[in-house]
């Protein structure tokens, strides 16, 4: 595999974000593609800062797990404010898919510190020179999980679909879950067929 692809995943505890990655990840050992996968878990299980970063298209070992700043070519959030410790692991051009759901922290909830809104964190992406894939979180269905609508969205708006087709992945997710292939195929499709948006 002579192509490299960089993927930078953040959100908090909760959300699913190394499920993502877990399927990402299973992607490419179906296709033979070589990938390192790092995940990184906050203190807390649910709420906590959470990162995943995977590298395909690398020998493992042959290179570090960590993606650089500026290296990045698909960076994934599923919390609005947590893009912003994202944004600087993009490079130019790089596609940003983002489901804008809020966890205020603390600081946040104690008053402490302001929660910044879709207008000022996509601001930030466009002067970091990259591609804004906005996903209003008003809009995810009732009962479906965010991160596999998340994932519908980067198979139909970013450079990974080079990698992975649609149905590479339908087929890893109705393998992982077989009781509940069809609801979860469904959440992806979804996402799939979601509009993006920039604010």
């Amino acid at each position: 595999m002579n192509r490299n692809f960089d993927i930078y995943l953040v959100g908090v505890g909760g959300q699913g974000i190394l499920t993502i990655a877990d399927i990402i990840t299973l992607a490419a050992a179906d296709k033979g593609i070589d990938v390192n996968f790092f995940p990184t878990k906050g203190m807390a299980q649910r709420g906590g800062f959470v990162k995943a970063q995977l590298r395909l298209g690398r020998e493992p070992g042959s290179y570090s797990p960590s993606i650089s700043p500026g290296g990045g070519d698909l960076i994934v959030s599923m919390e609005l404010s947590e893009t912003l410790k994202a944004v600087r692991y993009g490079k130019q051009g790089a596609d940003y898919v983002i489901l804008g759901l809020r966890w205020q922290p603390t600081a946040v909830m104690l008053g402490k510190a302001p929660y910044p809104d879709a207008s000022q964190v996509l601001g930030e992406i466009r002067r970091a020179g990259g591609a804004v894939h906005y996903l209003d979180p008003g809009e995810l269905p009732e009962g479906m999980r965010g991160n596999l609508y998340t994932l519908g969205a980067i198979c139909a708006h970013s450079k990974l679909s080079s990698f992975f087709s649609k149905e590479d992945l339908e087929r890893i997710i109705s393998d992982r879950w077989k009781n509940i292939a069809q609801s979860n195929i469904e959440t992806f499709r979804a996402g799939y067929s979601a509009k993006t948006r920039a604010e």
